[in-house]
């Protein structure tokens, strides 16, 4: 019985029937343009005879591609690609995936968005000329060829719905560990990402209109993009002729002065007649190229240190290989003193200035923990980290690799005791996949575009090798039990490790934006060490943040002077400076000793009496 009042009852059957109704005439709409009709003029030969020329371009380089391959070693993206290695890795993350009432939610969901669009469609004008007429937007999407046809606004809606309600959820999955839960966030972002219409020629608007404009031409440069990245199992990001490491990249002019199987240590030439007396050593990370501190005279922290009168010294770690499977942390901490030694004795010093950035600053911590408790702690004038961590518990999306699902993984992936730093390439991308993966994809695999000159992204594509044992031991012992917080719970080359015994003076640097070393996560640095320490937040993220030259006038950086206990405290009472964060750096190692000394002798490598092993940059940078 039906009252008065009671809202009227829907045929879901019409509802249905009128929906798909509709998307049919959207598809036709949409595709008309390009669709023969009866009084179409008849197609020009010479435009068949292109296409037909880009048809068997295509072709013949697959085949010939396929020749190539066939019965070559497993290539490195098959090995990848592989569902079977992939499978219960995903379904770990995805299994516990609310699926109550998801279903109904999702058909509401889809008939409001359904009918929403037909009715903005259904007006005069016939297509939703501002990205505000719609009722999701993504920059993917800004271009107006997503709205002018109905068929792929009613595409891209739809992905963007069904994107909203994954992460719903996702978000539903209240008796999951919150670590469970954030990885299974992260998978849906990477699968969601991977899915993307923007991502397909027959869904992409943009490349349908290029293909038919260029006759295909687009398609043909994109493949043989393509079948390049497939030949060295990796995506390109820039032109790789366009740089030459000494050349206009890792250019700044100095010599290799010792090695050692693991790592090389350059001294830079001086630029002024004199130096600070106390000179400066760079740990930068293993797990990228050392050069991303010196990319071009513009923006080369290198460089600029040098031009400040400082005596500049940065270590050159080799990519790893078989020889090199056994190694584990403490040999990498082993180096730092080594390398502070070697400085120390070859200019007569006893001091020196270190910095660490990402990962070598983990291992900086480490190492003046282990000169602590050795006594040695005098060794070392000051401590600088860029973006680095020490306490793990908020350390952002990499916390999602390290389960043991993804440790088997990376275990199968390992090949003679190391990793492929191709694949540790490939996890950083899937951080930012619609900027660093899917963005080139559309570009340079699907609009044919050529690649751009870009040194960041050259340095970025530059990949090194990791010995397993260490990674998985650092994987294991910081980022997921965070034992390097605990007092004496890790030895390092036989001595316990213990962060509060740190005193000597540390300069803290995180990025606002930084998606691998999150700014709350740095901080806590400042918790765990029991010596004066400066924190600084810079604009930016994990590498814009720290290559921020003065020169460049870009972001901004914030400094307390009070004695804030968290970093909302800090935050809160912060003074804003535009501009780059290097000089005021420069007015803190100042402080801590002014005494400069002549730039001859030793402290410009190489001269007389002074026998180097080879240029800047050195070999080491330069194996794969």
């Amino acid at each position: 019985m039906t009252m008065e009042n009671d809202p009227p009852q829907i045929d879901q059957a019409t509802v249905i029937e009128d929906v798909f109704r509709k998307q049919g005439e959207a598809l036709q709409a949409a595709f008309a343009p390009f669709m023969p009709t009866a009084q179409a003029t008849p197609p020009d030969p010479a435009d068949l005879q292109h296409w037909a020329l880009s048809a068997a371009k295509l072709q013949k380089m697959w085949l010939d591609f396929g020749a190539e391959q066939a019965g070559r070693v497993e290539p490195l993206l098959t090995r990848l690609s592989d569902p079977a290695r992939w499978n219960a890795w995903t379904s770990e993350w995805l299994g516990q995936m609310p699926r109550a009432d998801a279903g109904k939610q999702w058909w509401d969901d889809s008939v409001a968005l359904w009918t929403a669009l037909m009715d903005t469609y259904a007006q005069p004008t016939g297509r939703a000329t501002d990205a505000a007429a719609l009722p999701r937007r993504d920059r993917r999407f800004a271009s107006p060829q997503w709205r002018e046809q109905p068929v792929f606004a009613l595409i891209h809606q739809t992905y963007l719905l069904l994107t909203e309600r994954l992460n719903a959820m996702a978000g539903e999955l209240g008796t999951v560990p919150p670590e469970r839960r954030e990885q299974v966030r992260f998978a849906l972002k990477v699968m969601t990402e991977a899915l993307s219409p923007a991502n397909f020629p027959l869904t992409n608007p943009l490349v349908i209109e290029r293909t038919l404009a260029t006759r295909g031409e687009n398609l043909v440069r994109g493949v043989e993009h393509l079948i390049t990245d497939l030949r060295k199992g990796q995506l390109t990001h820039t032109r790789a002729d366009a740089f030459v490491l000494g050349r206009n990249i890792a250019a700044t002019p100095g010599k290799v002065v010792y090695e050692t199987p693991l790592y090389q240590l350059i001294q830079y030439s001086p630029v002024t007649d004199s130096v600070l007396a106390t000179p400066l050593v760079i740990f930068p990370p293993w797990i990228n190229r050392f050069y991303i501190l010196d990319l071009n005279p513009g923006n080369s922290f290198i460089r600029w240190a040098v031009a400040q009168g400082l005596s500049v010294f940065v270590v050159s770690w080799r990519s790893a290989d078989a020889s090199m499977a056994d190694l584990v942390w403490d040999d990498y901490v082993r180096a730092q003193i080594d390398a502070i030694d070697h400085i120390r004795t070859r200019l007569n010093v006893p001091s020196v200035h270190c910095i660490g950035y990402c990962v070598a600053g983990t291992t900086l911590a480490a190492t003046l923990a282990v000169l602590a408790r050795r006594g040695a702690a005098d060794s070392v004038a000051s401590a600088t980290f860029f973006t680095a961590q020490v306490d793990f518990e908020q350390a952002g999306e990499l916390k999602n690799f390290i389960d043991d699902a993804q440790l088997r993984l990376l275990e199968s992936l390992t090949v003679d005791g190391y990793l492929d730093g191709r694949y540790i390439a490939m996890a950083f991308n899937l951080l930012r996949s619609n900027d660093l993966v899917w963005n080139y994809v559309v570009n340079n695999y699907l609009l044919g575009e050529d690649y751009p000159e870009f040194d960041l992204l050259y340095w970025n594509g530059d990949s090194t090798n990791l010995p397993f044992t260490w990674m998985r031991a650092y994987l294991v012992d910081l980022y997921r039990d965070n034992r390097l917080v605990v007092p004496d719970s890790l030895c390092v080359d036989g001595t316990p490790i213990d962060l509060h015994r740190i005193t000597t003076p540390c300069y803290i640097q995180a990025g606002r934006q930084d998606h691998i070393a999150p700014a709350e996560s740095v901080w806590k640095l400042t918790r765990h060490v029991a010596g004066p320490w400066k924190f600084v937040l810079a604009g930016s993220g994990h590498i814009a943040g720290v290559v921020n030259p003065p020169q460049a006038g870009k972001y901004q950086y914030w400094l307390n002077s009070g004695d804030p206990s968290t970093l909302d405290e800090f935050i809160a009472d912060a003074v804003e400076t535009k501009g780059s964060w290097w000089p005021d750096w420069l007015a803190w190692i100042g402080a801590f000793g002014d005494a400069h000394v002549p730039a001859k002798g030793r402290r410009a490598p190489g001269g007389r009496g002074d026998k180097a092993i080879e240029d800047a940059p050195g070999r080491y940078v330069k194996q794969r």
